[in-house]
């Protein structure tokens, strides 16, 4: 007899998820100009990394180990050993966390952070990045650990980013960490960092704190890097305990107080949150791409489950109502998945400018802040619905579908919540005009619609939006409304664009089911037999409903 594996409770376990993600595949040309050739980290994200989720959250939780069996502490994390494995092959054999320093893309990292899809595994790959990244641009001698970071030279390195406290959350600026410089030239810090992920596993953590002197508020923080050993090999800080999650099992959280932890010095003192808003514009896109990945798991899950049960005597993809579901399941992922890709581009030309920033990194992080949210709530809503398909089954703990529910709820949490990002939002159109850029895009993209009248419809949505950003009572009230609307507009308008650019006239069909039923509420007449089945089998890539 075989050994067992997960395929006997999960359907989209054993694909390439990367062959089979049609939309996918097509956003990439249009916004990239190619197709990356990612069939390997596909299969190995159908396989091991699907397996490897499932296991970490079932049975093998990270464990605190605050003692050697010497009596010396050491305050590391134990992880289990097919966790670590999948982590350094996804870094060493399949870059996820290489491209942007090798001259590659953007899009080539975070298809990364989509395909493995799984939130604990891709905040280990995220966190390192963040780390890698704000070395590389101002790290200064420090710089050269983004190679090892990113899985270019070894030691293999991981990083974390410790921002969050207790008293503030996402309230930066009630950070009371604090930085004083000694005799050596050596920072120490003294301070309890609430949430901080890659506890115990990481090499290398940036953290924020307060130099004596420095203005109050998020502008006077300063950002430093702090190893996990001191020069006299001893932990550099301790680690008070892991947290007790929902989901997210395969990253450790913990608590680090931080005890006259050795530190350096990142860039400039005073631009500290800068640099530190700069790796959240790094993490919300991998938020982002991550809210993506469950989606398409729960998604592929639900579908293949609709071809296969039946009630009341029929599968059930051929009851109306269940092909609704799956129609604005598809409709939504789609169009949120344009709005993000859209983003990264849009991040990936500007991601080497330094503060105060020009015109084209704010316009980035506009639609970072929209994606990011979007993102967030459709996942939620799909993972729900993918449950709700299974019917009972969908919430027992031994089928997958309910894990990616549990794990898609982090993401309108992670990396500032919706209302963080709402009004982030509306602080970089009043203050830095970036609304302005998305306007003239709109505008060029519905010139050639192959759609006018739902281009239109689009344009309305837009400027209904920025009517209500204009009176200062109602914006801050309204202001997911105002995202959600631009975002909307901004999805319908890539998908005509991207339908009549790459040739998939399914895109434009997706464009006009996201209009009507999240714009909308409502559809006006169901759609023909032939668009429900070459969306719902992700143009082609699946069996035909």
């Amino acid at each position: 007899m075989p050994l067992s594996s997960i395929e006997e409770v999960s359907l989209a376990y054993g694909l390439d998820h990367y062959e089979v993600d049609g939309p996918y595949r097509v956003l990439l040309r249009y916004f990239l100009g190619r197709e990356p050739d990612l069939r390997g980290l596909g299969r190995f994200a159908g396989s091991d990394v699907y397996e490897v989720g499932y296991r970490v959250d079932r049975v093998g939780q990270p464990l605190l180990f605050t003692w050697s069996v010497d009596g010396v502490r050491r305050d590391v994390v134990w992880l289990d050993p097919a966790e670590r494995r999948v982590l350094e092959e996804l870094v060493r054999k399949y870059g996820v966390n290489r491209a942007p320093y090798e001259g590659g893309s953007w899009h080539e990292h975070y298809a990364g952070i989509y395909l493995v899809g799984d939130p604990g595994l891709a905040c280990v790959l995220t966190i390192t990045m963040q780390t890698a990244y704000t070395l590389y641009k101002y790290g200064g001698d420090l710089g050269k650990h983004h190679a090892n970071l990113a899985g270019l030279e070894e030691p293999l390195m991981w990083g974390a980013t410790w921002f969050t406290e207790v008293q503030g959350g996402s309230d930066l600026g009630a950070n009371t960490t604090t930085a004083v410089r000694g005799e050596d030239g050596v920072w120490r810090l003294t301070g309890y960092k609430y949430f901080a992920s890659g506890a115990g596993i990481a090499d290398l953590a940036l953290v924020t704190a307060r130099i004596p002197g420095s203005r109050p508020g998020a502008k006077g923080l300063s950002l430093f890097l702090v190893p996990r050993l001191n020069r006299r090999g001893e932990p550099n800080y301790a680690i008070r305990r892991l947290k007790w999650k929902s989901g997210t099992v395969a990253v450790p959280t913990g608590e680090v107080e931080l005890i006259d932890s050795e530190a350096y010095l990142i860039g400039e003192a005073d631009k500290g949150i800068y640099y530190t808003l700069e790796s959240l514009m790094v993490s919300r896109l991998s938020n982002s791409m991550g809210a993506l990945g469950v989606a398409r798991k729960a998604y592929l899950e639900a579908y293949l489950y609709a071809l296969r049960r039946k009630a009341f005597g029929r599968r059930l993809v051929d009851h109306s109502l269940v092909v609704r579901d799956l129609l604005e399941m598809e409709a939504e992922l789609e169009a949120t998945m344009a709005v993000t890709m859209k983003a990264i581009t849009l991040f990936d030309r500007a991601w080497r400018d330094t503060p105060p920033y020009g015109e084209a990194y704010h316009y980035a992080r506009l639609l970072t802040h929209i994606a990011k949210n979007m993102t967030a709530e459709m996942a939620s809503r799909v993972t729900q619905t993918a449950m709700e398909l299974f019917g009972g089954i969908g919430f027992l703990h031994e089928f997958p579908v309910e894990r990616w529910h549990r794990e898609a709820l982090i993401t309108p949490i992670w990396e500032g919540t919706s209302n963080i990002q709402a009004l982030d939002m509306l602080e970089v159109m009043e203050k830095k005009g970036a609304h302005k850029a998305l306007l003239q895009e709109l505008d060029e993209l519905a010139r050639d619609s192959p759609d006018p009248s739902l281009a239109k419809a689009a344009l309305d949505l837009a400027g209904e939006a920025l009517r209500i950003a204009s009176t200062p009572e109602s914006a801050v009230f309204n202001a997911k409304d105002i995202l959600r609307m631009l975002g909307s507009s901004t999805a319908i308008l890539l998908l005509l664009d991207a339908s009549s650019r790459i040739g998939d006239p399914a895109a434009a069909q997706v464009a006009r089911i996201y209009y009507e039923s999240r714009v909308l509420g409502k559809f006006r007449s169901p759609p023909a037999r032939e668009v429900v089945s070459e969306i719902l089998s992700l143009r082609g890539r699946l069996p035909s409903p």
